[in-house]
């Protein structure tokens, strides 16, 4: 028993997947190998103001060639340049890890975190779960009403702490988050970043079929908190069965030791001023225009008043802050290593080449499939363009034409983008889950794990969802 018992592990030992950055430079080289492959290609582009924002949005009809020269040919020197190229083109956004996280572990140090979660165990007893459902609630109201996504980063140390507090583990309370927010964006009843923009370029009336959106949603919630809850139940009860088993956590609560922590003033201080600077963070993404290098600054103040609440000295914050630097150097350099593959793909010119044959493919479907062949589409482009406005302004110039041809809605059309964009974004490595994967310090390939089999199943969903929008004459 012993014996066969070892061949099991010896097995699973062989079978493991590759490590993370194996998978991302192999990714890398392909689109490398593609580049010498694929013809380089541009459509026209001109400048729309849409919303009150200007956009650059594909001239129709405008594709061309473009004779493809040595620069348009990644090689040898530009594969293995291509890894700084990427971490410097996303600097911004590993800066944003590295300072988020630092700040964050400095506050985490004071024991107030570790107060408030305790405090809120006590007050919703065993109602854990509803606990999580409303708050599950909250971050796909933002995502769906307003497109809130980076507003909700400073929460990712919080909710991992509270999934490990609840008995669950990290990616159970990364997915109460990332998952309220991002199914909220992907539906979008009011996202200013892909409805708004979307119908506008398809010449559809703004915010047109909400209500069929807002069930869609309530469809796409159920299903993920299913998911989420069935296996929240399953590592409860047997903790060995955790993704994350053998990956340490550095928001790690331990349910026993909170009961120790009382709220005191000192922590009632801390928890204050990082609610009052989570608001002002709000206020400033919505309102002023603010990005992720004002957030930066909003946590290193926070981090700073935090300190010298609990009366820190000078040396101790250094320390504490790069110790929680330290904890998310495998997320953050990741978040540069990825953008290698789409600034290869940039440099061979071959990104609108590929949308523009893709959209060509699109006028060869059949009406009854065409709705879901649009979401395959923009699943498979989000890939090359990981950006809800930007895929928005790039694809429906191309999309709402084809979608008349083929006998399709315009309406279904928008909501196909929608899903394709908005579901793949905790997928793809190009897009936001591996800014969400280094804040919540869990490696990309312990989330695939989680992830990918109930991407499988909203797949379906969507699927399902988009034949009712046609059969209906959404």
């Amino acid at each position: 028993m012993a014996q066969m018992e070892k061949k099991k592990r010896k097995l699973l030992d062989t079978s493991k997947i590759p490590h993370t950055y194996v998978i991302i430079s192999m990714v890398i080289v392909i689109a490398c190998i593609l580049t010498w492959v694929v013809p380089s290609g541009s459509f026209d582009y001109e400048t729309v103001v849409i919303n009150g924002v200007e956009r650059e949005v594909p001239v129709e009809n405008s594709f061309h060639f473009i004779e493809k020269t040595g620069e348009h040919r990644v090689g040898l020197m530009g594969f293995l340049t291509s890894f700084q190229n990427g971490i410097i083109y996303n600097s911004d956004l590993i800066g944003l890890i590295f300072i988020v996280s630092g700040a964050f572990y400095v506050i985490v140090k004071t024991g107030a975190f570790h107060a408030l979660i305790a405090a809120t165990l006590r007050k919703f007893n065993n109602q854990d779960k509803l606990l999580l459902i409303i708050c599950f609630a909250i971050f796909a109201a933002g995502g769906t009403f307003f497109g809130m996504l980076n507003e909700f980063n400073g929460f990712y140390p919080l909710f991992v702490g509270l999934g490990i507090a609840l008995g669950y583990d990290a990616i159970f309370g990364m997915a109460i988050m990332t998952l309220g927010m991002d199914i909220g964006f992907a539906v979008g009843i009011m996202n200013p970043y892909t409805v708004v923009i979307g119908q506008s370029i398809a010449g559809l009336p703004i915010y047109s079929g909400g209500w069929y959106r807002a069930v869609c949603l309530i469809v796409l919630s159920t299903l993920a908190l299913i998911y989420i809850f069935r296996y929240g139940n399953r590592i409860k009860s047997d903790p060995s069965k955790s993704i994350m088993l053998g990956v340490p956590s550095k928001y790690a609560f331990d349910k026993s030791e909170l009961e120790q922590y009382v709220m005191t003033g000192k922590n009632k201080l801390i928890i204050a001023e990082v609610a009052i600077g989570i608001a002002i963070l709000m206020y400033g993404f919505l309102k002023l225009g603010w990005g992720t290098t004002e957030l930066t600054g909003v946590f290193i103040l926070l981090a700073f008043i935090a300190a010298l609440i609990d009366r820190k000295k000078p040396s101790d914050f250094c320390d504490e802050f790069l110790t929680g630097c330290e904890n998310v150097v495998f997320g953050a350099l990741i978040v540069g290593v990825a953008a290698a593959i789409l600034l290869v793909m940039q440099q061979g010119m071959i990104v609108d080449t590929i949308i523009y044959y893709a959209g060509n493919s699109m006028k060869q479907i059949p009406t009854a499939f065409a709705a879901e062949a649009m979401l395959i589409l923009q699943t498979f482009l989000n890939f090359f363009i990981p950006s809800g406005s930007g895929q928005a302004a790039t694809i429906m110039p191309i999309m709402a034409p084809i979608a008349d041809m083929v006998g399709l809605s315009r309406q279904v059309a928008v909501l196909a983008y929608q899903f394709g964009d908005g579901l793949s974004n905790t997928l793809w490595p190009t897009c936001g889950i591996m800014v969400s994967c280094g804040l919540a310090g869990i490696p990309i390939d312990r989330w695939w794990k989680f992830f990918v089999p109930l991407f499988g199943l909203m797949f379906v969903t969507v699927s399902v969802l988009l034949a009712i929008a046609v059969a209906i004459g959404l």
